[in-house]
């Protein structure tokens, strides 16, 4: 039998220099020693060939592992969190600087994630508004709450459906002032968002009102810090128009008492009441798409009321007007144009010709004076001509509203606005009253909107004194209530006439000690009120202004005047806290500039 053949490099060859004492011929007789030998050779093959193996797979997993880096974690692997960026610090602080409360807002912002890294101003004021936003969602569950467990309790009740209203408006103004930072409408912006702060504060004052319960109590104190959100948000956009991206010149929220004034926009003209700016107002050319007749169903007439009208407005109009004729007649009914309808125009036959007529009043149970409006507007761009609106409640009732607006763009031409105190309800928001008529006694025009009332004819009205008891009266006219002084609210009197009734001015004269009006006084801290070039009667007390309550407000109010006339116009026993408009700055109030007015009521349909 043949000798098994051996792995080359250990076989004896012929060739080998060493083969022949490599094998030598008296060996062959030993098969014991060939066996082991190939034991040997093959168990050294295996071994190395089980080494190639375990190496080429070790090396094909580690490879497999360190070029996978997305792979699918199995069902018990969680991701690690992404840690939040750590907050700029430094310019949080320079942009809280320019907040009436920086600590608060410091510590609002500063929380890793809130604001990104490196910011540019205009993301810090974006964080801002998103931090107001989310304590505003907070606060609305806590008012349905509220309302949730007020079953039987008519007041609070009332308070907290009001809240839920006016609190769904701030998140609509929040949400649109957001976008309105985005695309650089700043004046939009700091409208709308003075718009929410109102309706915030609002709702925290209202439920101070039935503050009985521990769940009420906690709700106060939550919204008043979502009162300060609010207001650091608003105090940034300020100093964001005024200063623009330097934030470490933006400054403390500040007025005209303390020399800041706001930069005055593009020029309608030389001055105040140019033929520019009087081209300002009510549109021309429109054509009524529904009538109204206090008989209805005659003719054209397709609506015996104002609200069925106003109901068969659509609720998604665009820029588009919805015009309602309202011919001539009384009509006794309460008005109420929702948030959703925009555009909305009434144009009546004329002043005293077509009424619209109420009497609620704070006196009737449950009654509060934002409910007791006779007409109440909500939705944007409401437009009213030609016609009275009236609360006939009386002055013995108190808080009785004939017109409250809380529609931005709106215009109130040649309309007549009848009432005592309370009269008119300027909620929120930019308004527009040119040629109007407006009466009542205590506070009648009133709100924290942001207003302009052009050659307006302004009557003080009787209290039914009975003249021959010395019977007298103390009135103001105005009752401003900015809370804040980022706010970019105030009443702007041009042009108008001050004066009283004619029943009124028969009281007066009979006894002017006993009489004394004022131009308005501070219903809340950073009242603003100002008369240009109007003429102020002899019914106008010296003093000019009146405190609301000792001195309060009395160091952070304006109220200032500019070359007005009449005997009641003369300043040298005015109150030292009121001031005198320096001319550079009198452009401020015009029409234009004070709630961009050229923007959105030209004449031309």
């Amino acid at each position: 039998m043949d000798s098994p053949k051996l792995p080359y490099s250990l076989s004896a060859s012929s060739s080998t220099p060493f083969a022949s004492s490599a094998v030598k011929p008296h060996r062959k007789n030993l098969p014991s020693r060939n066996c082991i030998l190939i034991i040997i050779a093959t168990s050294s093959i295996l071994l190395l060939l089980l080494t190639l193996i375990l190496y080429a797979t070790t090396s094909k997993s580690s490879h497999h592992r360190h070029n996978t880096p997305q792979q699918t974690p199995s069902s018990g692997d969680t991701p690690p969190p992404e840690t939040p960026s750590p907050p700029p610090i430094a310019q949080i602080r320079l942009a809280c600087n320019a907040t009436r409360f920086p600590d608060h807002c410091f510590s609002s912002l500063s929380k890793p994630g809130r604001v990104p890294p490196d910011p540019k101003p205009v993301q810090i004021i974006h964080s801002a508004i998103s931090v107001s936003f989310e304590s505003l969602k907070s606060g609305q569950t806590k008012i349905k709450s509220i309302l949730d467990s007020s079953a039987g309790n008519k007041n609070r009740t009332n308070i907290a459906t009001i809240c839920l209203q006016i609190l769904s408006y701030a998140e609509h103004r929040t949400e649109s002032t957001d976008v309105a930072v985005t695309s650089g409408d700043i004046k939009d912006a700091r409208a709308w968002m003075s718009a929410a702060l109102a309706y915030q504060y609002d709702c925290w004052s209202g439920l101070k009102t039935v503050n009985d319960t521990k769940q009420v109590v906690d709700t106060i104190t939550f919204l008043d810090d979502l009162v300060k959100l609010t207001g650091n948000a608003l105090s940034m956009m300020v100093s964001f128009d005024s200063f623009g991206d330097d934030v470490a010149s933006w400054i403390h929220p500040a007025t005209e008492r303390d020399g800041f004034w706001e930069k005055a926009g593009p020029s309608l003209g030389s001055g105040m009441g140019t033929a520019k700016e009087a081209d300002l107002g009510f549109p021309s050319g429109l054509t009524e798409d529904v009538t109204v007749c206090k008989d209805g169903g005659k003719g054209p007439c397709g609506y015996k009321t104002v609200q069925e009208a106003v109901d068969a407005a659509p609720g998604t109009n665009g820029t588009v007007k919805f015009v309602i004729r309202i011919r001539e007649g009384v009509y006794e009914e309460t008005v109420r144009v929702p948030f959703e309808k925009k555009n909305v125009v009434f144009i009546g036959d004329g002043m005293g010709k077509t009424v619209i007529t109420g009497s609620l009043n704070v006196g009737q149970p449950g009654m509060t004076t934002y409910n007791s409006a006779t007409v109440g507007v909500l939705g944007d761009g409401f437009m009213a001509r030609d016609l009275t609106i009236e609360n006939t409640a009386g002055a013995d009732a108190h808080q009785a509203v004939a017109f409250r607006s809380d529609s931005d763009f709106s215009i109130l031409e040649n309309c007549e606005f009848l009432g005592n105190q309370d009269t008119v309800y300027a909620h929120s928001l930019r308004q527009f009253y040119k040629q109007c008529r407006i009466q009542g006694n205590v506070d009648f025009i009133f709100g924290n909107s942001a207003a302009v009332f052009q050659d307006c004819s302004i009557l003080i009205a009787s209290k039914n004194s009975k003249l021959e008891q010395g019977g007298g009266a103390n009135n103001a006219i105005t009752a401003h209530g900015r809370i804040d002084a980022s706010q970019s609210t105030g009443f702007v009197f041009l042009n108008c006439s001050i004066n009283g009734t004619e029943e009124y001015m028969k009281e007066f004269q009979a006894n002017p000690k006993a009489h004394t009006n004022y131009l308005g006084r501070p219903w809340k801290e950073f009242s603003r009120t100002v008369f240009v070039n109007c003429n102020l009667e002899s019914l106008i007390s010296p003093e000019g202004w009146m405190p609301w309550d000792g001195d309060f407000a009395l160091k952070t109010l304006y109220y200032g005047e500019y070359k007005n006339t009449g005997p009641g116009s003369v300043r040298s026993k005015r109150v030292p806290w009121s001031s005198e408009i320096p001319e550079k700055h009198v452009d401020v109030y015009s029409v234009a500039n004070f709630i961009q007015a050229h923007e959105w009521a030209s004449t031309t349909a």
